[in-house]
């Protein structure tokens, strides 16, 4: 089933200069990018965002984090992409993070872990809203039928 996830790479992945490799990553796999922007989010913006995590401790530091400098929003399209850009990014706290996943090869802390993710359906639909109100992208593209087999 064809899904569309938002994936952010943190103020932290922008400073490290990762943004590149973390999107490489992504189209290595298979994703197709539909929209892509560098922001500096606001207070608002961010408390937009966190919403569901209002009421924990740990919103205050979410917030003044997201909104310490600029970060990448992506939208990323493919077969059962929620469940695939999850696994590839990793667990929350790096040190639960296996090798090979985003925050098992780049992140340290929980709160420098470099990227999020849409943690399933709906809320990649409010994320994606929230991000890319103007829309993303549909193409073609002709690796397609070699990466996702002749019926794409």
């Amino acid at each position: 089933m064809t899904e569309r996830s938002l994936v952010l790479v943190k103020p932290d992945g922008v400073q490290r200069l990762l943004v590149g490799r973390v999107i490489a990553r992504f189209e290595d796999r298979g994703l197709r990018l539909v929209g892509l922007k560098l922001v500096h989010v606001d207070r608002d913006f961010a408390e937009r965002h966190y919403a569901v995590h209002r009421e924990q401790p740990f919103f205050a530091g979410l917030v003044a984090f997201i909104t310490s400098g600029p970060l990448v929003a992506m939208a990323l399209e493919g077969p059962n992409a929620i469940s695939v850009v999850r696994a590839m990014v990793g667990a929350t706290r790096p040190w639960e993070s296996a090798p090979g996943t985003i925050r098992g090869d780049f992140a340290l802390e929980v709160g420098q872990n470099l990227i999020h993710a849409s943690d399933g359906p709906e809320t990649a639909a409010a994320e994606l809203a929230l991000w890319f109100p103007e829309g993303t992208l549909s193409y073609p593209r002709e690796i397609d039928r070699w990466v996702l087999g002749p019926a794409s």
